[in-house]
This record gives structure tokens, C-alpha cells and sequence, in this order.
């Protein structure tokens, strides 16, 4: 058997820009990003939960400082030097990113925080899905396949 709860983290407002978008998203434009996060388990802790939503203040902590009220830009940004000075200039709270899309947060946010559940929990507990909003009709999801190794 295995076992399932969710944790949602909303209302973090952020900025990113998809440089080489042919469309309006090549624009800096900003977002209130929501994070939902599927744990999993095969036994329960000591209380009976997956994972204890009480011990999750630095997952929270965390993603704060990545979304909340920062400015995401892609590390290959032909840009990046300029926006390196508005940080510097403290215009800014730069984040650079592998990929700024829904998909490269899905990636990012589901392999660091499985990591913080794994440690968290000994290798009980473990992120299975994380479902990425930047608005109420656009978001991106990452599932960890059935038969690969939690």
C-alpha cells in the first residue's frame, strides 16, 4: 500500500522573462506562483502521517526565497550581466535559473524539495508529483513515473 498527502504553498509573486519566446513571454512579466506537492510513503511516521506538515517551515522558507518577490532569469539570458547589476543595484532579487518555464520550475522544485522530505524522513516519505500554477489557468506538473525508485 502506499500512501498519499498534498501541501500547497500559494501566493508567491515573482517576475521571469523567456528570453528567446518569439512571443510576449521574451517580456519581464510577473506571476503569483502556486506550489501543490504530492508526498508519499509506504509507512507512516510515529503520529501516523506521511509527512508532518508541521516540520515543513524550511520547504516554506525555501521557496520564499526563490518566488517570493523575486526576479527569475535564465542562465543562458543574453541579459544576464544587466540583470546581475540590478540585483547589484539592489533593483532586484535575482534568481537564476537552469529554466524559468512552469516545466524547469516543476523540475526544480520537485528535485529539491524530494531531497528535504527524503533527508526530513530518513527515505520514508518522498515527493511523487508537484503541480506548478503561475495563474488560475496555467500551470505545469512533474510525476515521478510508477516504476521509478522514489
Amino acid at each position: 500500500m502506499r500512501y498519499r498527502s498534498t501541501k500547497s504553498f500559494t501566493n508567491l509573486p515573482c517576475a521571469h522573462r523567456l528570453h528567446s519566446h518569439p512571443g510576449h513571454c521574451r517580456f519581464v512579466h510577473g506571476y503569483s506562483r502556486s506550489f501543490k506537492f504530492y508526498f508519499e510513503a509506504t509507512q507512516l511516521d510515529e503520529h501516523n502521517f506521511v509527512v508532518d506538515f508541521a516540520a515543513l517551515k524550511d520547504v516554506k522558507q525555501w521557496l520564499e526565497h526563490m518566488f517570493d518577490h523575486t526576479l527569475l532569469i535564465g542562465e543562458h539570458d543574453p541579459d544576464l550581466a544587466f540583470f546581475r547589476e540590478m540585483e547589484t543595484r539592489q533593483l532586484c532579487q535575482l534568481r537564476v535559473l537552469k529554466s524559468v518555464t512552469m516545466e524547469g520550475t516543476a523540475a526544480l522544485v520537485f528535485d529539491h524539495v524530494d531531497a528535504m522530505i527524503k533527508q526530513k524522513t530518513n527515505g520514508r516519505a518522498w515527493v511523487a508529483k508537484v503541480e506548478v500554477h503561475e495563474n488560475d489557468k496555467n500551470s505545469a506538473e512533474l510525476e515521478r513515473l510508477p516504476d521509478q525508485p522514489a
